[in-house]
């Protein structure tokens, strides 16, 4: 199959649709498809991708993506015949419409993935360019869709919610597998939280959590990492974090900035728990991650990972600041032998369910359904 994949920026690594849309191109290239992976010049790379062609933005405000040379390429792709599917990964931007309008000039398949961008809370926050946005260019677009791909059960429910009527592929995101956990004890414990610094994750929360529980463990200390996503759509939303962990006196907090590649896969392995107290969530690819190294999680009902407590590799909570207390209570309380068998539990789990294999091998058979629907539906892909 001629795949083309779409993004808007390929240079921010630390977040989680740039590190799911790569691992997704690299497992369909394995299987020896023809693919492109196409996003804005939004800032310099640090590597090289041999499958990736990157335009230059055009006039008009950056956070609009407006980039006709994008566009017209496309364009001519789609009327060429040089592709059968076009899978978006992205929203509220002019790259996520384009493909829309170009799909038209050919027989081109077009496959939308929200990555979490349909949620209550993410159509409720924002600004007002979102508004107009929706009604104007971005619904218009989706309804080109021959096809949805959601990550979790929750986010098919919230496609549903929006009127999308069209098949969706439900298909969680994949995960590496290049470090072997580390099971060694040690005497300082470490509560990690990993990702974009932002008002949806629920840091309030954890900040006024880990001030009733810090006195209770000296042996423990909480690490901060990830890059500071902005408040509302603006940058500072770190301050305000910090600031507050000042205001309410914590103790053996540490914010280390984001992490890429092998420091943050190390980070994952040598923490004794993970933790993610968002207020919404459509995947959290950085849960995976940190069940993939043998890290034990916590996490709250913002984000869908009910297995956490099937698979017993956490504990999967309420939103708020009391469920988050008296579960770290809990966990942190817990021996050194029994989080290391959560967490054994966990990377089996992450193996068996979520390698980019499997996940890749879905995608694709998606695909083969959608170019020829005399085929079998696939088990994931829900028509009601």
């Amino acid at each position: 199959m001629r795949i083309i994949n779409i993004i808007p920026s390929i240079a921010e690594e630390s977040s989680g649709p740039t590190y799911v849309v790569k691992g997704l191109c690299e497992s369909l290239i394995a299987e020896n498809h023809s693919l492109t992976l196409v996003a804005l010049d939004w800032d310099p790379l640090s590597y090289e991708l041999s499958y990736l062609k990157t335009f230059p933005l055009g006039l008009g405000p950056r956070r609009l993506g407006i980039s006709p040379i994008m566009f017209s390429w496309l364009s001519e792709s789609c009327a060429n015949g040089m592709v059968d599917i076009m899978h978006n990964h992205g929203m509220w931007q002019m790259n996520s419409v384009y493909p829309a309008w170009a799909a038209k000039q050919g027989n081109v398949m077009l496959v939308y993935s929200p990555h979490g961008a349909f949620s209550k809370w993410a159509m409720k926050h924002g600004s007002i360019i979102k508004k107009i946005f929706w009604p104007l260019l971005q619904h218009p677009a989706l309804k080109q869709a021959v096809c949805f791909h959601a990550t979790s059960e929750a986010e098919y429910h919230d496609i549903r919610r929006l009127g999308f009527g069209q098949p969706v592929a439900i298909i969680p995101s994949g995960i590496d597998f290049t470090l072997q956990p580390n099971l060694q004890a040690s005497e300082q414990k470490t509560l990690l939280f990993l990702g974009r610094i932002h008002i949806v994750k629920g840091l309030d929360i954890l900040l006024s959590a880990w001030k009733e529980v810090q006195e209770l463990f000296p042996s423990w200390r909480l690490v901060i990492a990830g890059s500071d996503d902005g408040y509302h759509g603006s940058s500072g939303y770190l301050d305000k974090i910090m600031l507050q962990a000042q205001l309410l006196g914590l103790q053996r907090v540490e914010f280390i900035g984001p992490l890429y590649g092998d420091p943050k896969l190390q980070i994952y392995r040598d923490a004794n728990l993970f933790v993610l107290p968002s207020y919404t969530e459509n995947f959290a690819v950085t849960v995976a991650e940190a069940l993939s190294m043998g890290t034990p999680a916590i996490v709250s009902k913002g984000a869908p990972w009910s297995g956490l407590d099937k698979h017993g590799a956490g504990w999967w909570i309420d939103i708020g600041e009391a469920p988050l207390i008296a579960c770290l209570k809990k966990a942190m309380a817990c021996s050194d032998s029994e989080l290391a068998l959560m967490g054994q539990r966990g990377r089996s789990w992450m193996q068996s369910d979520f390698s980019w294999e499997k996940i890749g091998a879905q995608m694709a058979e998606t695909y083969r359904w959608l170019l020829n629907r005399t085929l079998q539906v696939p088990d994931w892909v829900r028509l009601d």
